[in-house]
């Protein structure tokens, strides 16, 4: 996040920003305003707005981004083979690509100059380990080792509200609004509805009535922590789909407050058998 005070009156947003980060590309811009990223005196504005002499501009696009975009470089590889790679994907990199949005897939590609396969998905927001195959021989094994529960996935975050429990096994049903890139979560069984359950146990408990949770995906749907956790009452702290804006505000916080930190392989066999007991994580 970075805060600017404007300097000249009667400027428009964009061109402003552009001025101020030449290397910022205008669709990150109008993704930044979509996303209510951008502020003028703390309020949300489109890409219309103009601006005037001390206005303050608050601007929640990250460095990379703002100074030139990511590029994948051998600091982000956790763990490399001839057959796979762990990578730490940072917030607001999308896993595939979509059109006139580049993914870490086609970040992949230019940093071994050769196709890669993601094996799993994280949300755009959500930071974190995730595993590409470099054949599909190795996607296929992959994908069967995350279907036999073979690979344990554990995520760290911070919550707003304080567990009944220290550690729990949550259990409930979850519906995909594909229409409105959304989730509902019921306590009963309801036609549509998936089961879902998640795990978790409390990290560290903070004197502002925030908690920091260790997270395990028994299941593994469409924004299942993320709702999961608001559902009971534990809303992930920057979460603008299922948390509190008025929490969100409090905290200054525009990112979700998630990570997929630990990666470890618990029954691993036939051609990946040598990563069995393999753990991998972030500090």
């Amino acid at each position: 996040m970075r805060k600017l005070i404007v300097e000249k009156s009667n400027r428009r947003l964009i061109d402003y920003l552009q001025d101020k980060f030449n290397k910022l590309k205008k669709g990150a811009i109008y993704k930044a305003l979509r996303n209510k990223d951008i502020r003028v005196n703390g309020v949300k504005v489109n890409e219309n707005v103009y601006l005037n002499a001390g206005d303050e501009l608050t601007v929640y696009i990250s460095d990379e981004i703002l100074f030139g975009g990511f590029t994948l470089t051998s600091k982000h590889i956790v763990y490399e083979d001839d057959n796979i790679l762990i990578i730490n994907k940072p917030q607001n990199i999308l896993v595939i690509s979509e059109e006139n949005d580049i993914g870490l897939d086609k970040l992949v590609y230019d940093y071994l100059n050769a196709p890669a396969f993601p094996c799993h998905r994280l949300d755009r927001n959500t930071s974190g380990l995730i595993i590409f195959a470099k054949n599909h021989e190795y996607e296929e094994a992959m994908f069967t080792l995350i279907k036999n529960h073979g690979l344990r996935k554990l995520y760290r975050c911070k919550v707003y509200g304080k567990p009944v429990q220290n550690k729990a096994t949550l259990t409930a049903y979850l519906f995909k609004d594909s229409k409105k890139s959304t989730v509902i979560i019921s306590d009963e069984k309801k036609s549509g509805y998936s089961e879902i359950i998640t795990k978790y146990s409390v990290l560290k408990s903070n004197p502002d009535n925030t908690t920091e949770l260790e997270v395990e995906l028994v299941t593994g749907k469409t924004h299942q922590i993320r709702a999961h956790l608001a559902h009971i009452g534990l809303p992930i702290i920057g979460d603008g789909k299922y948390g509190i804006n008025e929490i969100n505000k409090q905290f200054g916080v525009s990112w979700q407050q998630l990570q997929a930190y630990k990666i470890i392989f618990t029954n691993a066999n036939g051609i990946l058998e040598y990563l069995n007991d393999k753990e991998f994580s972030i500090e």
